[in-house]
């Protein structure tokens, strides 16, 4: 299957597109101003530690506190801190001190663990976290004391005595293969392949593995010379990181618009996978990069609230903070057979979009899928398995719950950096993001409201009053409430002042006595 992984480089963003068959099915896109914490590794310290949440608030120097949960923390963190404080003390050389590059008794092993919050961190510590999620809305980042490094064909945990192999790695001779590989390879902490090590000899593996082993050492070093809290290791920049985890031996060409990344990532390709060196292409055409593949006609697509089905059917995405919900509709679509015949053909095809729109805008969290009800139990079933295939597209962890006698698809979906929509947009300062705005009615009966409360505090003695609104509402109030304008102005004993403010918010008014 043909695909393509455009790289458009910009001063201010970097935007990456996995291209299949001409279809968009990847989008990856990073500002300069607000690059992406995920995989970073940070020198922390514990500002607070709550046992009634059993998680603590981790300053790790950006602007809002990391949040550390019990079951991301190290079991003998408390040793570590006490450690590293010998260290800046000069006492690496006790006996009491122990060694960095000690299998069997560092402070950077893990074992798995369920003591409460209180009795693993104290406030005022120094941690060494890696973030797990960006900060998102009002939350700061995800963080944990369980490092992972992520290589071309594995991923290196340091602290965890574990092999494994991907799980879309499905073929059983394969999978033993490369877990033998693996332990031959004797590795000085946890390892896990990742799919692109599928097929993957033991020279890849070494090779992988020694990198990220060096990575490790440096990320330790750094920790222990750092004085303060901040930054110890940052994760390679969004282009290399797609190539790391996107090129495969589907793609094509990996065609670049911008001279300097474009040799930056030759440099990558040629060290770290040299097979694919072949596939990288320079774009020079006038015409911008994404034009040619129509990229941002899909992106815009999915930024849309209603996407459209090509039968005519279309769904609705609602994205909260930690929930999204897709509604089903069968639109403009009659269909040709049956009503059970039209509404199956619009589940499927649905399902088919739901998570290609699902990844194209990084959506994460508890997700409900609002399909057309459907009888057939026949039917329910074929929807479920076609939603299992597609989601086995997903580069991201799904996992399906449970399907309701309505309909209703209740599934997950890891999510670790802002969805398209929280990178590209922002909340409606009209609407404050409530997606809506009071009718006019509403706003006028407010008004009204308001002056009757003003004449009940005088005690029923005449008054003058004024009202400043926007002015669709004084129109309103003009051509669409004349009798309760009257019945306002008598019960006043004074005609009513209306001034017209173009500035205000169409909720916004303002009552005052004369």
């Amino acid at each position: 299957m043909a695909s393509q992984i455009l790289v458009n480089v910009r001063p201010n963003m970097t935007r990456v597109a996995y291209v299949e068959n001409k279809e968009l099915t990847d989008y990856k896109v990073e500002k300069r101003r607000s690059p992406t914490h995920v995989g970073s590794i940070y020198k922390g310290k514990v500002l607070r530690v709550l046992p009634g949440m059993q998680a603590a608030f981790i300053d790790i120097g950006l602007k809002r506190s990391g949040f550390l949960y019990v079951g991301d923390v190290l079991e003998n963190i408390l040793a570590n801190e006490e450690y590293m404080s010998k260290k800046e003390s000069g006492a690496e050389d006790s006996e009491e001190a122990p060694s960095l590059t000690d299998t069997h008794d560092t402070p950077f092993k893990r074992n798995y663990i369920k003591s409460p919050i209180q009795d693993l961190l104290r406030e005022g510590q120094s941690l060494l976290v890696q973030v797990a999620k960006d900060p998102l809305g009002t939350k700061g980042a995800r963080v944990t004391t369980q490092i992972s490094l992520p290589g071309r064909s594995l991923v290196y945990m340091p602290q965890v005595e574990h092999i494994g192999v991907s799980r879309r790695i499905e073929n059983e001779s394969e999978r033993e293969r490369l877990r033998k590989l693996v332990e031959g390879l004797k590795p000085d902490g946890g390892v896990i392949v990742r799919t692109a090590g599928e097929s993957a000899e033991h020279s890849d593996l070494d090779l992988d593995l020694k990198y990220l082993q060096l990575v490790w050492s440096e990320v330790q070093k750094n920790y222990e010379k750092k004085k303060t809290v901040g930054l110890v290791y940052s994760d390679i920049d969004v282009e290399l990181r797609a190539l790391r985890d996107l090129l495969n031996d589907d793609v094509e060409k990996v065609i670049v618009d911008e001279k300097a990344a474009y040799k930056k990532i030759g440099s990558f390709l040629g060290q770290f996978m040299p097979n694919f060196k072949n596939c990288l292409e320079f774009y020079q055409d006038p015409q911008p990069l994404f034009d040619t593949y129509d990229i941002d006609i899909e992106i815009s697509r999915s930024l849309q609230r209603k996407v459209w089905l090509k039968s005519g059917g279309y769904i609705v995405i609602d994205e909260a903070e930690a929930l999204v919900v897709v509604d089903v509709n069968t639109g403009r679509y009659v269909g040709k057979k049956d009503l059970d015949d039209t509404i199956l053909k619009t589940n499927l095809e649905a399902v088919r979009e739901i998570t290609h729109q699902l990844r194209i805008r990084n959506c994460g969290g508890i997700i409900i899928l609002d399909l057309i009800d459907m009888e057939n139990p026949m039917h329910r079933e074929k929807v479920i398995n076609q939603l299992e295939i597609e989601l086995k597209k997903d580069r991201a962890r799904t996992a399906i719950i449970h399907m309701s006698d309505l309909g209703l698809v209740e599934m997950t979906r890891k999510r670790t950096r802002p969805s398209l929509v929280n990178t590209l947009c922002e909340p409606c300062p009209y609407c404050e993001g409530k997606g809506y705005v009071k009718q006019l009615a509403t706003v006028a009966n407010e008004i009204f409201r308001s002056i009757e409360r003003e004449i009940t505090l005088s005690g029923g003695e005449p008054l003058d009053v004024a009202v400043s609104c926007q002015p669709q509402v004084a129109n309103w109030i003009y051509e669409q409430e004349v009798e309760m304008l009257e019945h306002i102005e008598s019960l006043l004993g004074h005609q009513l002042t209306i001034d017209v403010e173009p500035q205000f918010h169409v909720e916004e008014f303002e009552i005052r006595r004369q």
